[in-house]
């Protein structure tokens, strides 16, 4: 006993010294949803669904002189999925992220273990943070940052288990091979990236690449700022058609006043018509992107589904409004369309959506929001969707974010 505090005292000295720095947060998030017509079409003879999730997370990170190293628990359930008197959870806890980055000088490092990987605006690398689980690789990442240029190679190869012989990979809905490079610079009024991203599936004919090649481009002056995106698809896809796609994006945003923000902005993500050959993929695929951050909150599209389909045009407007210094109100309007013709009768017309989201800050730990989202479905909708019962198409949350700091040392 006497040995086992002494090493303990040992060690919170080590991390309360001058050239360390340990901080230990914590996050619990509940999220009530109404879903009635949710990703897609209500259907005929059948209830809307009422439930509460929550992610609960308890985040470690500390640094010193070489190393940072972060590890990320999670809980991700929803209330009423295991009985009261439970003995073990549906899902348990798991890793969200581990890694250690080392710091071979100033300007290089790398970055090793279950990691998020978050560039730009999101749309081909994101989080998924709205999701409880959210979304971590696990990788190596090579990092090179000198004053305002980034450089960074990520590089990813994804086994089922320690196998005695062979290498097929048999875990569901992931990669099986990746290497990117990413490339950002920032001038005065202006930043710029470059991503090139090499992306392995494994299939029952082996390793399939594709590549995707693009930019993200910002520029801020006095009150208006506008973002670009352009990217392109090219290679062999998960059942070996050739692939040729396309994404095209343009957001303006404009000050009107310390209190008021409008926007407007148009994406277009080519699709296969259906006179496409067979084995032709013209659809653009936004793979690991925050995809519930674009086209929509209600997640019609691209969201688990809308994969190597017709594409999609996105008209949207939007305006923020900042009610007071604690609250907000954004409200989103999309125009949908189809990229590709659906049929040869149908219009390419999908519908619209309307997406209210008010925030409330109630201190510094603890945050407020709630949202109510209507889906106009049009014919080509239906058409998609596979459903003309021709119902009512809403969704509604509520979530509250808890995310206090529970013990931190500052590095001096």
């Amino acid at each position: 006993m006497k040995t086992y505090r002494i090493i303990t005292a040992l060690f919170f000295f080590a991390i309360t010294s001058t050239f360390a720095q340990l901080r230990i947060d914590a996050e619990v998030r509940p999220r009530a949803e109404y879903r009635h017509g949710f990703k897609t079409l209500f259907p005929d003879n059948a209830d809307p669904a009422i439930f509460v999730s929550q992610r609960t997370r308890l985040n470690t990170s500390y640094s010193i002189e070489k190393l940072n190293f972060y590890v990320s628990l999670q809980d991700v359930r929803i209330w009423g999925d295991v009985p009261q008197l439970n003995t073990a959870d549906n899902n348990g806890l798991s890793i969200h992220q581990a890694w250690g980055e080392i710091l071979f000088d100033p300007n290089w490092s790398i970055k090793l273990g279950r990691q998020e990987v978050i560039y730009d605006d999101s749309r081909i690398f994101g989080n998924v943070g709205w999701a409880q689980q959210a979304r971590s690789h696990d990788m190596a990442m090579l990092k090179y940052k000198k004053d305002d240029f980034k450089f960074d190679i990520g590089l990813a190869f994804n086994q089922s288990s320690e196998n005695l012989t062979g290498t097929n990979l048999t875990t569901p809905r992931t990669y099986k091979a990746m290497q990117y490079a990413w490339l950002h610079k920032d001038w005065n009024d202006f930043s710029g990236s470059f991503l090139f991203l090499n992306n392995g599936m494994q299939t029952p004919n082996g390793l399939k690449y594709s590549q995707t090649i693009g930019t993200h481009l910002k520029t801020k002056k006095d009150n208006f700022d506008i973002a670009a995106n352009l990217f392109y698809q090219f290679g062999n896809d998960a059942v070996n058609r050739d692939l040729s796609a396309y994404l095209l994006g343009l957001e303006a945003n404009y000050k009107v006043s310390k209190t008021t923000k409008l926007g407007l902005g148009i994406e277009l993500q080519s699709g296969n018509d259906y006179n496409t050959p067979a084995d032709e993929n013209k659809a653009f695929t936004p793979f690991y992107g925050t995809n519930h951050k674009f086209n929509g909150l209600m997640d019609y599209f691209y969201v688990g589904n809308h994969i190597n389909s017709v594409g999609l045009l996105d008209i949207y407007g939007k305006a923020n409004f900042k009610l007071n210094a604690k609250s907000s109100l954004t409200a989103f309007v999309h125009s949908f369309s189809a990229a590709a013709d659906i049929n040869a009768t149908i219009s390419k017309q999908l519908g619209t959506e309307l997406d209210l989201v008010y925030g409330y800050s109630f201190t510094k730990e603890i945050s407020f929001k709630a949202g109510y989202s209507h889906m106009f479905a049009s014919e080509g909708m239906e058409v998609l969707k596979a459903n003309t019962d021709d119902n009512t198409n809403n969704w509604g949350w509520v979530m509250i974010t808890i995310k206090p700091t529970l013990f931190t040392t500052k590095k001096q």
